[in-house]
Formats: C-alpha cells, structure tokens, sequence
C-alpha cells in the first residue's frame, strides 16, 4: 500500500509575499512591472501592476504564469522550442490557450509538487525571469 503525503496548495498568503519580493526586485533595479500568481489550477491568487508599468505587462504577465504553468517550466527555458527550427514550433497556434513564450514565468513547486506559477512583464525578458527567480527563492 502505497502513501500519499499531501503538499500544502499556494495560498493567499503565498502570492502576496511572491509579488512583494517581484517587486522589491524589480524596484532596486528601476523597472516598472506587473505580477501575477496562479494556483495550481491556474486560477489567480494574486494580480498587481504598477502604475506606471506599460498595460501590456499585466496581460503578458498573466500569459507568462500560465504558459510556465501548463509546461511546468520556466519560459525563458521555452523560448527556443517554439522558433522556426524548434520542435514545439506550432504549438502556440496549436492550442488556444493564452501561451506565451517569452521569459519571465516560473512554476513554483513545493516538496517536488507543481503548486502554482509567477510570471513578471513589464522589464527586458531577462529581468523579468531574474524578478520571477528572486520571488519564487522568497519562499524557499
């Protein structure tokens, strides 16, 4: 007989401290940015955007926590599986799903269990994915 231990879900709680550690990065580093966290059913925990973030960001930020989400990835890892070459490359006009890949969403895992996803727009693709980082390590 085999046993399940279970893994605490992301919380509220959770979410808050992920968008406050994303923007405290994303503030040292002079970049206006939206937030976003999802639960392991992708449905939203936690949404904040700057007010002087571009409005884009809060779209793309949702988009990067889904994507990174579903593939349980990181979507800087992701990038280069979708362009002309990459074998996933007809997967973003395959599914209609709001999948976007470009860097800047993380899965969050808790004992080795996928329990949600942070995605960060608004700075360069590499910002936003060290942001995502710095915010997912918050919780560790």
């Amino acid at each position: 007989m085999s046993t399940t231990t279970a893994v605490t879900p992301l919380t509220t709680q959770d979410a808050e401290k992920l968008v406050a550690a994303a923007y405290r990065a994303a503030e040292e580093a002079g970049v206006t940015v939206s937030v976003t966290v999802l639960d392991a059913g992708g449905h939203l925990l936690a949404f904040r955007r700057d007010d002087r973030a571009v409005l884009i960001s809060g779209e793309t930020s949702t988009r990067k926590a889904y994507t990174a989400l579903q593939l349980n990835a990181p979507t800087a890892d992701l990038v280069d599986l979708v362009k002309p070459d990459g074998p996933f490359h007809s997967l973003p006009t395959a599914l209609d799903r709001p999948l976007l890949f470009i860097a800047g969403g993380r899965p969050i895992h808790r004992d080795g269990r996928l329990i949600g996803a942070i995605g960060v727009g608004g700075g360069a693709p590499e910002q936003d994915h060290g942001f995502a980082t710095t915010a997912v390590e918050s919780l560790a």
